[in-house]
């Protein structure tokens, strides 16, 4: 028995157009598929009854994401986003040429920037940032 490879990693959203636009036209990411969710053996994998979501895949330097959407029963949490030493995923990273050019890209998109985690480590020569997609989730970009 072997782990063959990485799947996706799972980002749950209230708005999925809002979402797609800033993953997709925002980000760069490539839509690849995506699928209608209810019933069973749904409501058993996810542990939510009577659930009904739209999963969207997208991907980007091989690296998978899905956007789920439940209509039904709706998502928890207001958008705040998740303190950097809560359990669990805390952010996506991507590296980036120019970014002043790429936080004014993607705030036409609904990142929220979080300006005061702006740095420069000169020991590394790199600039690095926190923007928040439309729904609170923490993405670094970096200059290296």
């Amino acid at each position: 028995m072997a782990i063959q490879r990485m799947s996706h990693i799972g980002i749950c959203v209230a708005d999925l157009e809002r979402s797609l636009r800033f993953y997709r036209d925002g980000l760069g990411f490539r839509e690849t598929s995506s699928l209608d969710v209810s019933g069973q053996p749904a409501e058993t994998l996810l542990e939510i009854e009577g659930v009904r979501l739209r999963a969207v895949y997208l991907e980007r330097d091989g690296t998978c994401i899905e956007l789920l959407h439940y209509e039904r029963p709706g998502h928890a949490g207001d958008g705040t986003p998740r303190p950097m030493n809560g359990l669990g995923l805390t952010h996506l990273s991507l590296r980036v040429d120019d970014l002043d050019a790429v936080l004014a890209h993607l705030e036409t998109f609904g990142a929220r920037t979080l300006k005061q985690t702006r740095t420069t480590n000169p020991a590394l020569r790199a600039d690095a940032i926190f923007v928040l997609d439309p729904d609170g989730t923490r993405v670094e970009l970096v200059v290296a």
